[in-house]
């Protein structure tokens, strides 16, 4: 979405793509609204979760070809796993974190 104002415009990402953040935006305050303290961690956990890296790049002769994971669900979940401190509130943020990298996942071999 494009809204222009004279020589200046603001850029919206997609109608379904602000919805689905808004939805996320809401389900993750609503989360931290049950941690006791620090809930401002709720947030740190989802944000962290969403981050995807290669871990294998081969080039052949059509191209490029990389292997992706989800390293920070990864690091996430083994934290909270151990940690003393975990709490379902955290461990649903990570997991909405996750859904959000295999979208990009998806998006780096698809797109």
């Amino acid at each position: 979405m494009e809204f222009k104002f004279g020589n200046a415009a603001l850029l919206f990402p997609p109608l379904h793509i602000t919805i689905i953040a808004i939805i996320i935006i809401f389900i993750l305050v609503r989360w931290s609204k049950q941690l006791e303290t620090r809930r401002f961690t709720v947030f740190f956990y989802f944000l962290i979760s969403t981050f995807i890296t290669p871990i294998y790049s081969q080039s052949t002769s059509e191209g490029v070809f990389e292997l992706w994971i989800p390293a920070g669900f990864i690091l996430v979940f083994f934290y909270l796993i151990r940690s003393e401190r975990y709490h379902p509130s955290k461990m649903k943020a990570s997991i909405l974190g996750f859904s959000i990298a295999l979208y990009q996942l998806i998006l780096q071999y698809i797109g």
